[in-house]
């Protein structure tokens, strides 16, 4: 009888595994948060890490000011005075450059002139241009990083998309809804070209990818120079500069002079969704982060590693192709030694503030074309040198790839299992 009463009141195993069993599927998990409680938790390092940067630099800009040394000379405080003076005024320079000026946005809008809107808003839409190359760059390096793969030489696949859409836009006369589309087309496939040898070279011979690519890089810069120093060459022209791109294949622009937002923003956005799709939504995208992840267990589940590198390094040129051809055929209408500033080399930095998701590029390349074109407006209103906007970039970076010292220095709460996920890149030495 005692017996039957303790096994009552004691509940066996069974009924205490699927008590657990309960409690585990009962309790609230990161999936089943609000969308917005989600990606709150996914800005507040990102966004916390800018704010860091910015205070930062902040301090460069202060110690890097004669006037704040002749303040100190007088008295204290009219150099505390006069440092929060300069910081202030560089970043209010550096706002309005990037997003325009709201008084003047303001009495445009009141006046009713079309002139004077567009030229208020037209600081916003030159922020859009300049980001839009990064975005191209961006993914190309970032679609390498998901698949393992170093891609280093977006510059020169950009250098090569540039020539190849450049040649066709001025070479052949076709309406505009082919000439653009084909101009588009052999742009990327420049850049895919430019990316596959180095593809085949690590997927054949073992060759590193990061090696090729810094060498490739060299030779799409010679090339391109011999190019438009000969068989390029504008014939009316003692520089370096191909001819004029037909006006059917230039990408259309939105607005009237001075505005120089075209369509290639919006053609970036839509490769952005389409690199999303293709990386979360198809099987190919799932052999790519696959082969990324582990690429033993991959060959043993019976992908083909080399066609996969040899895919991903094709599809990355492929889209820093885009970024050369967004520039030539959306800004610049000829192509020369100088029209790149750098957005290959600056998409690994994007590629890596973004975490190599599409979105997350999206957002770095729209933070970095705003940088990007206040700088102009900071160095000449506020006399700030324009390499603090380096220097800026360089703190974001920083604090962006190292969390643990954000959530330190402001007191968060360390993540949970599975709350952030990081993307490893194979190559240095890896298969």
């Amino acid at each position: 009888m005692s017996d039957n009463n303790s096994q009552h009141k004691e509940p066996s195993k069974v009924d205490q595994a699927a008590q657990i069993f309960v409690e585990e599927v009962t309790k609230p998990s990161a999936k089943d948060q609000s969308i917005w409680r989600r990606m709150g938790k996914a800005l507040l390092i990102p966004a916390l890490a800018i704010l860091t940067g910015l205070l930062i630099s902040g301090l460069f800009i202060i110690v890097t000011s004669e006037e704040v040394y002749a303040a100190f000379g007088q008295s204290i405080g009219a150099g505390l005075r006069e440092a929060i003076a300069t910081a202030v005024n560089a970043y209010v320079s550096l706002f309005i450059g990037a997003f325009g000026d709201p008084v003047k946005i303001i009495n445009a809008l009141a006046s009713g002139e079309g002139d004077a809107i567009r030229r208020a808003f037209n600081p916003f839409f030159e922020s859009l241009v300049a980001s839009t190359p990064f975005i191209f760059a961006g993914l190309s390096v970032a679609l390498g990083f998901q698949s393992g793969l170093f891609n280093i030489g977006a510059e020169g696949q950009l250098f090569i998309g540039a020539v190849f859409a450049a040649f066709v836009g001025y070479a052949f006369d076709l309406p505009a809804i082919i000439h653009l589309p084909l101009a588009i087309f052999a742009g990327m496939l420049g850049g895919a070209i430019w990316g596959f040898i180095p593809g085949w070279l690590k997927a054949k011979t073992g060759g590193h990818e990061v090696i090729n690519t810094i060498m490739m890089n060299y030779i799409a810069f010679r090339l391109t120079e011999f190019l438009l120093r000969g068989p390029m060459m504008r014939p009316d022209s003692f520089n370096p500069v191909s001819p004029t791109i037909l006006d059917s294949a230039k990408l259309p622009r939105f607005f009237g002079a001075p505005i120089r937002f075209h369509l290639g923003f919006f053609l970036a956005l839509l490769v952005a969704w389409l690199v999303w799709w293709f990386l979360y939504k198809t099987r190919w995208g799932f052999d790519f982060r696959s082969v990324g992840a582990n690429p033993n267990a991959s060959r043993y589940a019976g992908m083909s590693i080399v066609v996969t590198i040899v895919a991903v390094m094709s599809l990355s040129g492929a889209l820093a192709g885009l970024a050369g051809t967004n520039e030539v055929l959306g800004l610049n209408y000829n192509l020369a030694l100088a029209f790149s500033s750098g957005y290959g080399f600056d998409a690994i930095a994007i590629a890596l503030l973004g975490r190599s998701h599409p979105l997350g590029v999206v957002l770095a390349s729209l933070l970095f074309g705003v940088l990007r074109n206040g700088a102009t407006k900071m160095q000449l209103s506020a006399g700030i040198p324009i390499d603090i906007i380096s220097v800026l970039q360089a703190m974001i970076l920083l604090f962006i790839a190292t969390p643990a010292i954000i959530r330190t220095i402001y007191r968060l709460p360390k993540p949970g299992v599975g709350e952030e996920e990081e993307v490893f890149v194979r190559g240095w030495g890896g298969d």
